[in-house]
């Protein structure tokens, strides 16, 4: 990991979304220095499902060596960031490093986004990241490091990152957009940049959107923290950048990354908006010693039919979801396979991820980053497409 170097000591990040996640570790990591951290968040009572408050982080903070100001912030209220704004520079004397952290996400398409999850992300992620930015600016331009860090990703505009969650991509390109434009506004003032991981985080989203088991598949938030770090640390001459953890990270000579993983050795899932093919993740992964599961097998040639599709229920049951299984009459170790992955697959499973099954006796499938690089269609979200990942996972250990 990268050791802290004590350039943060006595300065005053602002975090949104710091209660939690990776606004909380990008904190701890600050505090480690001896820095001031304001805890911008929205959690203040303890939360149903998630874990930690604005007030719980304060005290890790402090206990890791720094001073904490715990603030209630809704980054879609101007008046609780201007409130927030003006307590810290009261305590502190000034704002020396804003990052823009806090953010909203629903991975669902046009059709199935309900309007006030749009307005949503789009508050709280494009608009909240300027409000917080042109609120803060005036003081980040009185410091000797003023700098401002959005958790957004590079603005990538293959379609496959719009097709199946349009509002989302928008939301989040709004946040990457205004490292664009204020790195040019503010040159030699204020840097402004953006960080995105390579590989999937995991946090307590990460573990909503893909349930038991997702984690072995994610890093920690400590490489993000650590790449976070590298960057304030950095002058103002380095502005306008697009950082990827990893990338920044083996630059500054890190060269084990299974202290990030949470499973060491296990396949990681890559981030959204990053084009990696999976022969090319496959290679990567090798190199750090994992052994990739989603390598494509040689395509079997499908048999032709011909005569009616018994595939196809007649009569009432005409429409309805079903699940068919070409070689459950057969003998032998296949027919046994397809024993089990029946016993597993009902018409229920099918109609709630609306997915087409296709098993191949070559290779191993891996959904997710299927869904992610459009080569598999499945009506819904991403959520589904890990649902069907984890139902694989099922299958690999009974078989």
């Amino acid at each position: 990991m990268l050791p802290n170097t004590g350039r943060l000591a006595g300065c005053t990040l602002f975090i949104t979304g710091a209660s939690r996640g990776i606004g909380k570790a990008i904190a701890l990591k600050a505090a480690k220095d001896g820095a001031n951290i304001v805890i911008a968040a929205k959690t203040g009572v303890p939360h149903r499902t998630l874990p930690g408050t604005i007030y719980t982080a304060a005290e890790e903070i402090e206990a890791a060596g720094g001073k904490a100001l715990a603030c209630i912030v809704n980054v879609r209220e101007e008046e609780q960031i201007v409130d927030a704004v003006d307590q810290a520079v009261q305590k502190f004397g000034g704002i020396d490093v804003l990052v823009n952290n806090a953010s909203a996400i629903s991975l669902t398409g046009t059709l199935d986004t309900p309007t006030k999850k749009v307005d949503l992300m789009m508050s709280a992620n494009t608009r909240g990241t300027y409000l917080t930015s042109k609120i803060c600016l005036p003081y980040l331009k009185k410091s000797k490091i003023g700098h401002i860090l959005n958790i957004s990703p590079p603005i990538n505009l293959n379609p496959i990152w719009f097709k199946n969650h349009c509002a989302y991509t928008i939301s989040k390109y709004g946040m990457s957009m205004c490292v664009l434009g204020m790195a040019e506004e503010f040159r030699g003032e204020v840097a402004v940049n953006a960080l995105w991981p390579q590989t999937a985080i995991y946090t307590s989203a990460m573990d909503m959107l893909g349930g038991a088991g997702v984690e072995k598949q994610c890093r920690k938030t400590d490489i993000l923290a650590d790449a976070a770090y590298c960057i304030l640390t950095k002058p103002k001459t380095f502005t306008g950048n697009f950082v990827i953890d990893e990338t920044l990270l083996r630059e500054e000579g890190i060269q084990n990354f299974d202290v990030y993983a949470v499973a060491p050795g296990h396949p990681l899932l890559p981030d959204f908006f990053l084009d990696v093919d999976p022969e090319t993740l496959a290679m990567k992964m090798e190199a750090q010693g994992a052994t990739p599961t989603f390598r494509e097998g040689k395509k079997q040639d499908l048999p032709k039919h011909e005569g009616p599709d018994k595939t196809k229920p007649e009569g009432p049951d005409r429409g309805k979801l079903h699940v068919h299984f070409a070689a459950e009459k057969s003998g032998g170790p296949v027919a046994e396979t397809f024993k089990i992955i029946k016993a597993a697959i009902s018409d229920e499973v099918v109609k709630s991820t609306q997915g087409i099954y296709r098993f191949e006796l070559s290779g191993k499938l891996k959904p997710t980053l299927a869904f992610m690089s459009g080569k598999l269609a499945i009506k819904g979200d991403m959520a589904l497409a890990i649902k069907l990942e984890r139902l694989m996972g099922q299958f690999n250990a009974k078989l």
